[in-house]
């Protein structure tokens, strides 16, 4: 694979980073704009951090708390540096082209673009999106600007989160998502693999209704995927793929944001705290990303902590949620056995 395919996935998050900001920001002209943070990684790397807040906390008058979003944020990271062997040893379990000692340190490069939004009202859902790309390579030589290519891989997905359940909602967003795979053995797999991942064991619950998700997505035999689907298998072939999925997001969310909605209660508001409570918990304490970075030397913990909301609420055995036949007990009820939406 030659070194273009680092330009392309740059390219590409780049501009959707700019088409989705441009979109939310269309969604709301009169409120505030997304924060544009430019930024450079001293171990090698840039980003850009685009993040939208309008909370009392931040000064805002009453008056722009009446904004569609509470809190947004698309980042895009384009980072290189070199792996310790600790870090290539757990790689080999996916990658077994990856070669390893205990004293060999690889470069490696990695792309991508990740994004959160949290709309202010409680029946508008919350959504998470992520695609990326990973290249592991050999030590350059001498005279040379990089080394042999050994391993690379794309991942990502789209996943919704909502305090209360929309069915029509739900089946568009995956819809959208199914029809960009152009592939319904692919789409099952993957969604799959979503409801699994985004996955709070000790609550015994999905984190929301699902969408998309994989990983390792290479030329590689994949322990997830069957080797009888056809799939993606070129680096020019998984690149068209991942781009379909970054450019469903938008018609796949701002629909969404765009319905009219009722007016909100306290006990609604209440609802919602609680689960972005639950939100937190899975970001903080299961999801992969996340505590990779944390673990990153040199990491931005501002850009790692930006898809936690604004705002959340913990409440000791709450009654909210197990009162049969109401909307919060509906919504749960999907959480504990995620259906097949389309």
């Amino acid at each position: 694979m030659e070194n273009s395919m680092r330009k392309k996935v740059e390219r590409f998050i780049d501009g959707l980073q700019d088409e989705i900001v441009t979109a939310l920001e269309q969604l709301d002209p009169d409120a505030p704009k997304f924060k544009r943070d430019a930024w450079i990684r001293a171990s090698g790397g840039r980003g850009l951090s685009c993040v939208f807040a309008c909370t009392p906390e931040a000064g805002q008058t009453s008056s722009m708390l009446q904004t569609k979003l509470e809190k947004a944020g698309v980042n895009v990271s384009v980072v290189h540096g070199i792996l310790p062997p600790a870090a290539i040893k757990e790689m080999r379990a996916d990658h077994s082209s990856l070669p390893y000692d205990e004293n060999t340190s690889l470069p490696f490069f990695a792309a991508g673009i990740s994004l959160v939004v949290h709309p202010r009202s409680p029946f508008e859902p919350t959504v998470h999106a992520n695609y990326r790309y990973f290249e592991i390579t050999e030590q350059a030589t001498e005279g040379e600007q990089m080394g042999k290519i050994v391993a690379w891989w794309f991942g990502g997905g789209s996943d919704l989160t909502p305090s209360y359940l929309d069915e029509e909602d739900a089946r568009h967003f995956h819809k959208t998502l199914k029809d960009a795979c152009q592939n319904d053995e692919l789409y099952s797999a993957f969604k799959k693999w979503c409801d699994e991942y985004f996955y709070n064991p000790h609550r015994q619950e999905s984190r929301g209704i699902g969408g998309l998700f994989f990983d390792d997505l290479s030329n590689e035999k994949h322990s997830r995927i069957s080797e009888e689907v056809k799939r993606p298998r070129e680096p020019e072939e998984i690149f068209v793929f991942l781009s379909r999925l970054g450019s469903a997001f938008i018609p796949s969310y701002i629909p969404l944001l765009q319905k009219k909605r009722g007016i909100h209660t306290d006990h609604h508001r209440r609802w919602q705290l609680l689960r972005r409570g639950r939100y937190v918990e899975f970001n903080l304490v299961y999801d992969r990303g996340t505590k990779f970075g944390l673990k990153t030397p040199s990491a931005r913990i501002e850009s790692i902590l930006m898809s936690l909301p604004e705002t959340a609420r913990w409440e000791y055995m709450s009654e909210l949620g197990t009162e049969p036949g109401s909307e919060e007990e509906k919504m749960v009820r999907v959480l504990k056995n995620p259906p097949s939406w389309v």
